[in-house]
């Protein structure tokens, strides 16, 4: 029917589906890589959260030749305190549905990172000793906690919010990692203490400058992590 915004590693559009709107997002990632997506937004439908639910292909297949289409979800960003609350708890239930999943095909968690030098989007040899020696002692403050799927861009354009339900859309930078990184919100809405939240946030920090290095973005957020 027409584009949408927010695709930045896909073409998305609005489709119909036997008259029924829905989503169709156009890319170039692996079948390992969108089978692990799909099989993650089918379990977390089945486990009460409200996310892009796959629509199967005439032959009942989740994806075809790079393109999944999934159910559309009406309503707006999360704008109040309260709004951003109710976003926590949403994160929080998707990390705990999502304990003992496995890695993302290709990817690497934070904590990886601390020995790896890449991993899908992450290629540290790219950027300034300096900055990767700041961004892994922000990583090491997370070493040895529980992992689970993260979502990884909880930003207000990925949450659709209504009266009656929060729902987290585009998954494409989810992936295994410590849950505490999600959980850097507007107005701390995740209720996390001082010393989580500088911790969570330094590390979350480190990781959008290494994942989207060397945009301007990047490097602006590479200044907020603190030196060594």
């Amino acid at each position: 029917m027409e584009p949408l915004t927010g695709g930045v590693a896909n073409d998305v559009w609005s489709v119909r589906v036997h008259g029924r709107l829905a989503v169709g997002r156009l890319g170039g990632r692996s079948e390992a890589d969108l089978a692990w997506e799909t099989a993650l937004l089918q379990h977390l439908d089945r486990g009460g959260l409200t996310v892009p639910v796959p629509i199967p292909a005439v032959d009942g297949r989740l994806f075809a030749d790079g393109l999944v289409v999934t159910t559309y979800l009406e309503g707006g960003p999360p704008e109040t305190r309260d709004d951003w609350r109710r976003v926590a708890g949403v994160l929080r239930e998707l990390h705990r549905l999502t304990r003992g999943w496995p890695q993302r095909p290709g990817w690497r968690s934070s904590t990886d990172l601390l020995h790896a030098e890449t991993g899908t989007k992450v290629d540290l040899g790219a950027m300034p000793a300096e900055g990767v020696a700041r961004c892994r002692a922000a990583w090491a403050r997370l070493a040895g906690r529980e992992t689970c799927v993260v979502h990884g861009d909880p930003n207000p354009g990925n949450v659709r919010m209504t009266a009656n339900q929060v729902a987290l859309i585009d998954w494409d930078e989810a992936h295994v990692d410590v849950p505490d990184l999600d959980l850097v919100l507007p107005g701390n809405a995740a209720g996390l203490d001082e010393g989580a939240h500088d911790i969570a946030a330094q590390a979350s920090a480190a990781w959008e400058a290494a994942v989207c290095w060397d945009d301007e973005y990047s490097i602006k957020r590479l200044a907020e992590v603190r030196a060594v």
